[in-house]
């Protein structure tokens, strides 16, 4: 019975899609016959432009209905009949939209040429079909061109022309060219716009515009109203040739068409001709006539021996200089808008400029940083670019948006493969849909009506149009451009023209803001110097003493492709300086007696005494010393792993170690982080990023200043990192380093160096926690962090108010995991402190790094509040209730037994030494020359933050001047690493 029951419903399934599709059918047919007896009827004296609107409606809705009955019949038919199906399909399709657009002409034919270039999406039965609209309309009577042309110019043909041909050229949508004979005997060619036009185009725009919309009702995702709108806007413009003419003189004196080889010679020169005005009306152009070869007369480019790839690639520079450089573009490059000369050297010929487009400079900015950070696959550029452009998405998917910018730049397919170009398009849309689907959890109705743009400028249509044109033009050419290659070198000219002029030449390139104290001074002068040998890109630097703020500078730019200058606010990827903060964090819970630095971590964290690491201790993890080095190297292994915190911490469980703890120091590069982070949520029961924010950045007052993966909404003030290549080509010559693991020797550094900016740059990876290595911080904030540590923990007073914006004023509540996460938790790691409670021996007493009743009634513990909830978080003043807070940081005093002797970490941090080996300070730098320390007895922390990564050279020459000017001992780690003399020796702030 069930069988049965299950067959009958398939059957019913069956015949109910059949039932439905030939139902489409039948409408199919029936508005065919309909449209030809409408057609035949509204002929018969209906009026000309209502006669269009019916046409084009009867059209389209015909084309759409006989389409969705395909798709309908392709699911009960056999699969080897459905490219068949569809192929017929397109061809009567095809036939319906080119005989529409013959007999309507206007704007339509405009269309209709535009589909003709798309051989890259579009099946080859349209292509096939529309590319005769390019240039080969049916010419309107000879006697009405002559009319306008003597209307227009107010003489005689006779008087005008010794010679005007009969025969048109060519016959496009809006006019018609013929070649004729001036007086003074000057060959030329005249375009002559059609009678009546005007009212057709503006006719025909309404009723695209009608259409679009009724296509964004029915499918959404086809929203396409931007474009309409936009060419609504330009299009009249082109009915007026004084204009044209205005526009084409502009183009060839931009591009340069009429200088010689040896005149004004830049790399970013294009070869082109563009013909020269002679005279202009509102509806008569007359122009230099050039002989040449159209781009769809194969036979003749072969006869010449013209290189088609040569001619696209150089109509593509001159695109690229005209969009990039100019800021003033050609709209409407369709093969019929070029000629090849006959003349070697073979150059393209660039005609018609009625339709163009001018952008102002910040569009113009963005447009360049928009592509340039397509070819980085810099997602933060690719978001500030968009923002800066007024291109507003609905979803917070920095993946998506690269992957839509990267299709949109994507290179040229031949025609042959367009197929396949096709398929790939549709899979990319469809798996889109189905992340925006999965994110917003909205039913398979709602995602088809979900339009993932909330605003679309229309300054970009007409770009992204000569972008599809272009990439089309190849596709007909059957050659294969790669738009990345040939457009960089020009949309980097918009940008680093700025960028690169530096100090010297931007009066504003140190922030606008007033200067502290002497040394201020002095440091602002080093800045420009080493601004102007482009040693430096974007940096802060800010610097206490005695609790006071005396120097807090910014300078240079954001970014290699962008220009916005670096504010006092703006947040920078500070790599291994993350770790100095996150050993903080492990500080702070000892000193809230929820750790113990001789604690066993397999005690806090369940799973992790597996494999041989039962004998690892906190104070070994902090010191660098647990044998977990090597543990895994997710750089190399897989690089998005880095970004999945549950797995990262699941391998240090699982992870062996490769040393008995505590004999051997090895920088803990990645793994320092996974183990820290690991300790900090099993033993406080809290997420990472909450014990930030309650233990550093509430008390400091640093809100949106620090973070260890960003939150959304900060992108707009996030540095984008680049490498100084110059300086990295002198890491062959550095010896390998000891203390180092084998992943991180310096012949490894050097394409680490060149892969993470990459990386790095990713919204991903910002977004994740990685402890270790992904801090993001303004220098201010950071320098404010190592002042209070410097002081044992007091928090400084309120920092400088000529600081602007305030620090501290992006107020930002971070999301943490659910009350249920963080119960289970809590509630395991209570169920593992009871188990560890019950096997302990009789008699055992806790091991007390110091005496906890007398530091109870310390003065600094009374300002101390037990309850750090948001609620109370103004009433601290010290972050710390131990009073050999200090000694802990270094592993010094009655901490020493905990750390590595002669060892160059602490716990947790980096060991700040005087070059005559007294220990003086902690701190934390990090790969490129991000840095923060401080040093104790004179009460001095400075932290540089900055975005061109080197050997160390500018921070150290930084450190170096500023301590000479406070006569504070220059620490010895800065005093070999200088990254601008041949003996360069590898310093620590490259790596620590």
């Amino acid at each position: 019975m069930c069988n049965s029951r299950s067959r009958g419903s398939i059957s019913g399934s069956f015949q109910k899609k059949r039932w439905w599709s030939c139902l489409l059918s039948f409408l199919v047919r029936v508005l065919a016959s309909i449209q030809r007896v409408w057609s035949r009827f509204v002929s018969m004296g209906l009026g000309n432009l209502y006669r269009r609107r019916m046409k084009v409606f009867s059209v389209a809705i015909l084309i759409y209905l006989d389409y969705k009955s395909v798709q309908q019949r392709e699911k009960w038919i056999k699969k080897s009949k459905v490219p068949a199906l569809w192929e017929k399909a397109h061809e009567r399709n095809a036939k319906r939209v080119l005989n529409l657009i013959v007999e309507l002409e206007g704007l339509w034919v405009k269309l209709g040429q535009y589909l003709s270039t798309r051989a890259d999406v579009l099946p080859q039965a349209y292509i096939s079909l529309l590319t005769q609209l390019q240039d080969s309309l049916p010419p309107r009577p000879l006697q009405e061109v002559r009319r306008t042309i003597e209307r227009e110019l107010g003489n005689s043909m006779e008087v005008l022309f010794t010679d005007f041909s009969n025969e048109p050229l060519a016959t496009a949508s809006i006019a018609q060219v013929h070649r004729a004979t001036l007086a003074n005997g000057q060959d030329v060619v005249v375009k002559v716009q059609h009678n009546g036009i005007r009212a057709i185009i503006l006719e025909d725009l309404k009723n695209a515009k009608a259409i679009v919309d009724w296509i964004a009702w029915a499918e959404p995702q086809y929203d396409f109203n931007p474009m309409i709108d936009e060419w609504c806007k330009e299009a009249p413009r082109e009915l007026d040739f004084n204009i044209e003419a205005e526009n084409t003189r502009t183009v060839s004196k931009n591009l340069g068409c009429k200088k010689t080889n040896s005149e004004g010679r830049s790399d970013n020169r294009v070869d082109v001709l563009i013909p020269d005005i002679i005279q202009s009306s509102e509806s008569v152009l007359i122009l230099e006539y050039m002989d040449g070869i159209r781009l769809n007369d194969v036979e003749s480019l072969d006869a010449f021996g013209i290189d088609k790839q040569k001619i696209v690639e150089e109509i593509t520079r001159a695109y690229a200089h005209q969009i990039y450089v100019d800021g003033f573009f050609n709209g409407d490059p369709h093969p019929g808008n070029f000629l090849v000369s006959k003349e070697p050297p073979h150059r393209p010929i660039l005609l018609d400029f009625g339709l163009t487009k001018k952008l102002s400079h910040p569009l113009k900015q963005a447009l360049a940083k928009m592509f340039l950070a397509s070819a980085e696959g810099d997602q933060v550029a690719l978001l500030s670019a968009f923002a800066e452009m007024g291109l507003k998405l609905r979803l917070d998917l920095p993946d998506q948006a690269m992957s839509v910018a990267g299709l949109f730049f994507r290179s040229s397919t031949p025609s042959n493969e367009a197929l396949k170009t096709l398929k790939t398009l549709n899979d990319q849309r469809m798996q889109n849909m189905k992340v925006i689907q999965e994110k917003m959890q909205l039913s398979q109705k709602e995602v088809k009506r979900f339009n993932p743009v909330d605003a679309f400028p229309g300054d970009i249509v007409i770009f992204a149009r000569v972008i599809n044109l272009l990439r089309g033009l190849s596709s007909t050419m059957n050659v294969r451009i790669v738009y990345l290659d040939i457009m960089r070198p020009f949309a980097e000219s918009v940008l680093l023209g700025s960028i690169s002029r530096g100090p010297t030449v931007d009066s504003s390139w140190i922030h606008d803001s007033p200067v502290h104290s002497d040394v201020e001074f002095k440091l602002r002068k080093l800045l420009v110097e080493l601004g102007s040998v482009q040693k430096i890109l974007g940096i802060q630097v800010c610097a206490y003493k005695d609790g006071k703020v005396i120097i807090d500078t910014a300078a240079g730019v954001l970014g290699r492709y962008d220009p916005r200058p670096v504010q006092p606010d703006s947040l920078f990827p500070v790599f291994s300086v993350t770790k100095g903060i996150t050993a903080g964090m492990i500080h702070w819970l000892v000193d809230q007696r929820k750790l113990q630095l001789d604690q066993t971590v397999g005690d806090i964290w369940p799973g992790f005494a597996s494999n041989g690491k039962d004998l690892i201790k906190v104070h070994h993890v902090l010191n660098h010393t647990s044998g977990l080095h090597n543990a895994f190297d997710p750089v190399g292994e897989n690089p998005l792993l880095i970004c999945d915190w549950e797995e990262c911490l699941k391998r240090i469980a699982n992870s062996s170690p490769e040393t008995e703890p505590g004999s051997q120091q090895f920088y803990h590069y990645l793994t320092f982080g996974w183990l820290c982070g690991g300790i900090l949520e099993y033993a406080s029961g809290k997420k990472f990023q909450e014990i930030l924010e309650e233990s550093i950045v509430k008390p400091l007052k640093i809100d949106g200043e620090l973070y260890i993966g960003i939150p959304p909404g900060v992108e707009s003030r996030l540095a984008t990192l680049t490498v100084d290549t110059e300086e990295l080509s002198k890491l062959t010559s550095i010896a390998n380093q000891p203390e180092l693991p084998s992943t991180f020797q310096p012949e490894k550094i050097s394409q680490l160096a060149t892969t993470l900016p990459v990386l790095f740059n990713t919204l991903n990876v910002r977004r994740a926690i990685i402890p270790a290595a992904n801090g993001h911080c303004s220098a201010r904030a950071l320098a404010r962090y190592y002042a209070s540590l410097a002081d044992g923990g007091l928090v400084p007073p309120p920092h400088s108010s000529l600081s602007q914006p305030p620090l501290g004023s992006h107020t930002h509540v971070p999301k943490f995991s659910s009350v249920n996460d963080t119960k289970k938790k809590r509630k395991g790691k209570e169920m593992m402190a009871s188990t560890t409670q019950k096997v302990k021996p009789k008699g055992y007493k806790e091991k007390k790094l110091y005496d906890e009743e007398k530091f109870m009634s310390t003065e600094s513990l009374s300002s101390l509040v037990s309850d750090t909830s948001s609620d109370h978080q103004d009433d601290i003043h010290n972050l710390f209730s131990n009073p050999r807070i200090h000694d802990a940081f270094m592993g010094a005093g009655d901490y020493s037994g905990l750390v590595l002797p002669d060892g160059k970490f602490g716990l947790g941090f980096k060991c700040v030494t005087s070059q005559d080996g007294c220990l003086v300070g902690f701190g934390h730098s990090g790969m490129g020359g991000s840095t923060g320390f401080c040093d104790i007895e004179n009460r001095f922390s400075i932290a540089i933050t900055l975005n061109k990564m080197s050997l160390g050279g500018v921070t150290a020459s930084i450190i170096r001047l500023v301590c000479s000017e406070l006569n504070i001992p220059l620490p010895k780690d800065f005093s070999v690493a200088n990254g601008m003399g041949p003996d360069l020796e590898m310093g620590a702030p490259l790596i620590n």
